[in-house]
């Protein structure tokens, strides 16, 4: 049996509405549904990137044994090349949502911090002209 799951890099993002987070993935970050079993779980893919997006009720935000609950937010996140920062930043601000910070330019390029809906965060990254 033949498929590309193994063609795929997937993580997993913690969320706490399923149905807001393949809102945000699908209409403004260019993600594509795979699959959907709100409120618990759903996969959303962009290129080589699956993500896997599971709310409260899903197998991983079970508690673990010592009573630690798993949530959504951190500083880990993926990392999307963006070919004009400023015109996205523009862009999603004008459909309302969040950044974590201003556009940040460094020797490698330019990048940004876009929130999800449960605070996980998404990295915009222009890079540099070589």
């Amino acid at each position: 049996m033949s498929d590309n799951r193994h063609d795929l890099v997937g993580v997993r993002y913690l969320v706490d509405d399923v149905a807001a987070a393949i809102d945000f993935y699908t209409e403004h970050l260019g993600f594509t549904l795979r699959m959907s079993a709100a409120p618990a779980f759903a996969d959303v893919v962009r290129g080589n990137l699956r993500l896997l997006l599971s709310g409260p009720s899903s197998s991983a935000g079970r508690a673990m044994p010592d009573g630690a609950v798993p949530g959504p937010g951190g500083w880990n996140r993926i990392h999307l090349i963006v070919d004009d920062v400023a015109a996205e930043v523009h862009r999603l601000r004008a459909a309302g949502l969040s950044f974590r910070n201003d556009i940040v330019t460094g020797p490698g390029g330019q990048q940004i911090l876009l929130q999800d809906p449960s605070g996980n965060v998404v990295e915009l990254f222009q890079p540099a002209e070589r």
